[in-house]
């Protein structure tokens, strides 16, 4: 009897790609990019980390890529985008997380 192989199962993305945001109290644009960054982190598209912008690490990163407004946005290390991130910014981004 000749058996049919089984249909080779997609691997899981085992690569999360790591985004940092780093935030100031009551700034509109750092609300609305924890936001959506954060559903992506909850679908397993990326890791989120927050960091405050007064805390030692957030004046590290601030000092490193001077941002001109907030927030900050690296991925892997790497700066984004400073400011509101663009919808279709992060379309592209979501794109390049979902091809991996």
């Amino acid at each position: 009897m000749n058996k049919i192989p089984a249909p080779a199962l997609a691997a899981a993305p085992t690569d999360v790609v790591d985004v940092t945001l780093v935030t100031t109290p009551a700034c509109h644009f750092c609300d609305d990019a924890h936001q959506r960054l954060h559903s992506l982190d909850r679908a397993g598209l990326l890791r989120l980390t927050t960091v405050e912008a007064e805390s030692p690490r957030g004046q590290a990163l601030i000092a490193e890529h001077r941002p001109g407004s907030f927030p900050l946005t690296l991925v892997e290390g790497s700066y984004f985008h400073a400011g509101r991130i663009p919808r279709g910014k992060l379309a592209r981004l979501v794109d390049r997380l979902g091809a991996r």
